[in-house]
């Protein structure tokens, strides 16, 4: 199995020392989040690669040559100030970490996630072609593979509406991101491209990609897997992946989150968070099932 670390928290930021007890110890619980009474135990040995997700890569970097599986990195790097992403550290501690992380798991194994985008009157298609391009000048030859993606219709997107106060995009707005991103990206010797997205932008240069394809996979693996379900649709091709996190867990707040979608609960569950836990949240209790997943 890959292990994802994680899209429903960003356990990189917060939580890097209890994943490397977790490591360490051989196993890890996950709980699963639609009944709360079924636990997952994954052995490590059953594990082959991990893929981090995260926002914040810096808690983590200390400890990645201790992790002795494939690792394939996605860091989420946007634009956007405190209004919107109130947690994120600076920017540029993000991209030094970056330039940093590369050295670690090679250019190969590392992604930029520009995303979501979204466009309002103060992150407008000038400010978001300018930053795209402090990014990509920035991260030259660290970074050759940059995703974006576009701002989804998510119940916590809804709620901060006037906070985010995000418009429709128009068909020239799509051309001119992709017209303005692919010809910087290609500038910097980067591809460029979306995922699960109604527009792809091929048109203007973009690849037809996955956040993680099967290619990526049996590089890193040797081994094929099964498409994501998670999505439905059939236009989802990345690989199956298992994810360790906890909804409604991150710190970071974001007000265009998915997995942060009850924000009254974020204090709750970190609260409960034991690093000595086999659970990234809260303990295991004696009327749970716990049942061993091996793939």
């Amino acid at each position: 199995m890959i292990l994802n670390v994680s899209g429903r928290t960003d356990i990189c930021a917060f939580y890097s020392d209890w994943f490397m007890n977790r490591y360490r110890a051989g196993f890890v619980d996950v709980r699963n989040p639609f009944n709360q009474k079924l636990v997952s135990r994954i052995n490590f040995n059953d594990v082959d690669a991990i893929l981090f997700c995260t926002k914040n890569p810096i808690p983590i970097l200390k400890y990645l040559k201790e992790i002795k599986k494939p690792i394939l990195f996605h860091v989420t790097l946007t634009p956007y100030h405190q209004d919107i992403e109130p947690n994120v550290p600076s920017k540029s501690k993000i991209i030094t970490a970056i330039k940093e992380l590369s050295s670690i798991v090679g250019i190969d194994n590392l992604y930029v996630r520009y995303d979501p985008i979204f466009l309002s009157p103060k992150y407008n298609l000038t400010y978001h072609i300018k930053a795209f391009t402090k990014m990509c000048t920035l991260l030259d030859g660290y970074v050759n593979k940059i995703i974006i993606s576009f701002i989804d219709d998510y119940q916590n997107v809804r709620k901060n509406y006037h906070i985010l106060n995000y418009r429709e995009f128009t068909t020239e707005d799509y051309a001119t991101i992709g017209r303005e991103f692919s010809t910087c990206a290609k500038l910097h010797n980067m591809t460029v491209q979306t995922c699960f997205e109604e527009h792809n932008l091929t048109e203007y240069g973009f690849i037809s990609g996955e956040c993680i394809s099967h290619e990526i996979a049996y590089i890193l693996t040797g081994k094929k897997y099964s498409d994501w379900q998670a999505r439905k649709g059939g236009k989802c091709h990345c690989v199956q992946t298992v994810d360790i996190g906890v909804y409604n867990s991150c710190n970071h707040h974001c007000k265009y989150c998915y997995a942060n979608y009850d924000e009254s609960k974020i204090k709750i569950n970190m609260q409960e968070h034991d690093p000595n836990s086999s659970l990234l949240i809260g303990q295991l209790k004696e009327d749970d099932i716990i049942k061993p997943r091996t793939k």
